[in-house]
């Protein structure tokens, strides 16, 4: 039976178009909350293969979506290349120790931190429907540096973007390192049984134009590359969150299949400016989706105006809000589905 979703990253074009939502999988589903104040936090969740294939399922078992997505966080992999990383409670990620103060030379390498999360591949992959899309993911290499630099999450990346600014070539050694990472991530996350993946460059907005050529496209363009000579035509879906204008470089340079569009930008002008047979993924607000009503609807409608002639994968702009209510995610499918 036909993967709808898969074969609209492919580039073919549906009556409707297929839909899966950012971080379906997560705090806004009473059914997650329960899951994770029963086994601890978010990452006792993400490192227990059971718990996190649970939770990958069930959005799909309320909703229906055409697709799903591992349960895990883009903070594995500088975990795997030997950083501790820590999720203090109501707080963000804390990665030790942080690249602005030590070299790479100070990690140790710890490839077993990722077993768990091949282990959940496994398990969705043998329990999903077979006309269910599996993605997998990986953060790319200037927004996972923007942490393991810094050893937090910030707005601005300002401690990061000074950082390279000072030492170009050991930043430049770090986003090398981080592709090298990446790509065997990605590789293990298709043998082990995901269908597509994406690849999350989540705050690409904060450079320039020539830093988001050295820092976003080219190194995405390597994990593109290196990724399809270990699994031959390994299907790519790629989110530079913030791109702008510079979108369309990305879209064109880095050899993705389908391109994400954040909730900035303007559905028509991707439609205009991107190459016509370029698939698109997004791109509601998801502030749009917590509001609900006449702002939703509204919303959709003019999404799904916006690309008449072009492969289109319905999602957000970025993640669902936590406090989105369920009854606003059923009118979501509801209404795209007709």
């Amino acid at each position: 039976m036909a993967k709808i979703l898969l074969s609209t990253i492919k580039g073919a074009r549906q009556a409707r178009p297929p839909i899966w939502l950012m971080r379906q999988a997560g705090r806004y589903l009473p059914e997650y909350r329960a899951l994770r104040a029963e086994k601890g936090g978010f990452l006792d969740l993400v490192n227990d293969s059971d718990a996190a294939t649970e939770i990958t399922l069930q959005p799909l078992r309320r909703f229906g979506f055409d697709a799903a997505i591992l349960f895990s966080d883009i903070l594995m992999v500088p975990a795997t290349m030997g950083q501790d990383l820590r999720f203090g409670a109501g707080e963000g990620p804390e990665l030790r120790p942080a690249l602005i103060d030590h070299s790479l030379g100070a990690l140790t390498a710890v490839p077993a931190r990722l077993a768990p999360v091949y282990d959940t591949v496994r398990k969705v992959a043998a329990l999903l429907d077979p006309t269910t899309t599996f993605l997998g993911f990986a953060g790319s290499p200037w927004t996972v540096a923007t942490y393991m630099v810094a050893g937090h999450g910030s707005k601005d990346q300002a401690e990061t973007r000074r950082f390279a600014y000072h030492d170009p070539q050991a930043f430049q050694a770090i986003i090398e390192a981080i592709t090298d990472v990446t790509v065997d991530y990605l590789a293990a996350q298709f043998a082990a049984g995901v269908d597509a993946v994406q690849l999350f460059d989540s705050w690409s907005g904060s450079l320039s134009p020539a830093q988001f050529e050295q820092w976003v496209i080219a190194p995405n363009a390597a994990i593109v590359a290196r990724l399809r000579e270990r699994v031959p035509g390994a299907v790519i879906i790629g989110f530079p969150k913030g791109a702008g204008a510079k979108l369309v470089a990305y879209a064109t340079q880095t050899g993705v299949d389908a391109v994400g569009l954040d909730e900035t930008l303007d559905p028509a002008w991707a439609n205009a400016v991107l190459p016509p047979e370029m698939p698109v993924q997004g791109n509601l607000d998801p502030l749009a989706l917590v509001t609900g009503d006449a702002a939703l609807t509204t919303a959709i409608e003019r999404i799904l105006a916006a690309f008449p002639d072009r492969p289109h994968i319905f999602n957000l702009g970025h993640g669902i809000a936590q406090d989105t209510p369920i009854a606003h995610v059923e009118a979501l499918v509801a209404q795209v589905r007709g």
